[in-house]
């Protein structure tokens, strides 16, 4: 008998924030159903896993409603049973900075806000390492923009032989993480458009919506 062609048991590996800056801010595709999207990317895989990194994140001055809608988000992806969050932490700090275009007289620096996320990188590439070198999966997909995690994906495909893919959420290529994958593919809008949640779900707390403006 010929052999069966099993479509490979894939983990995927979310970097939510470059996600979310890289492709998602400003459209109207944020309410994305990860799975759904995966299974558009990645046909010919057996997706077990989609691990989704990220922070919670507070309001800002001007953005009073932003933990809000992030907290329903957060709820829309909890009800898909192949989708788990982990968290690094949201910092937001007050900062002087200097102006691009300072006056010729008066302050040449300004106070601003600053956010950062901090931890989620080294959460994804430690799940990531761990899963493979458990051989939890045959395939690793990693969603990301960031050069950064070009190192951990070397390891997984040089050292622990699996296949590596990068779907990346950026329309200009990554060098860096081209050359540390087995196969490379750009999220594209359609994509997207064709894997958002619907407008109105339910889970155990009850019903809830789409966030307005998204």
């Amino acid at each position: 008998m010929p052999p069966v062609n099993r479509s490979p048991r894939t983990h995927v590996y979310v970097d939510g924030f470059n996600l979310y800056y890289r492709a998602l801010r400003g459209t109207p595709y944020r309410w994305l159903d990860l799975s759904a999207l995966c299974r558009a990317l990645l046909s010919k895989n057996d997706v077990r896993s989609v691990a989704y990194f990220t922070a919670r994140v507070s309001n800002r001055p001007g953005d009073p409603g932003q933990a809000t809608r992030q907290q329903m988000y957060l709820r829309a992806l909890a009800t898909d049973p192949l989708v788990t969050v982990e968290f690094g932490q949201f910092l937001t700090n007050r900062v002087r900075a200097y102006l691009v275009n300072p006056p010729v007289r008066g302050a040449r620096t300004v106070e601003v806000w600053r956010t950062s996320e901090k931890g989620s990188d080294v959460n994804l590439a430690t799940r990531m390492l761990i899963d493979a070198y458990r051989k939890r999966c045959e395939v690793v997909v990693l969603i990301s923009n960031d050069s950064d995690l070009a190192g951990p994906l070397r390891v997984v495909r040089d050292e622990l032989g699996l296949r590596v893919g990068v779907l990346d959420p950026s329309p200009r290529a990554n060098k860096t993480l081209h050359a540390a994958s087995t196969f490379y593919k750009h999220i594209r809008a359609g994509a997207l458009a064709s894997s958002q949640f619907p407008l109105a779900m339910e889970d155990s707390q009850g019903k809830f919506t789409k966030p307005r403006g998204w």
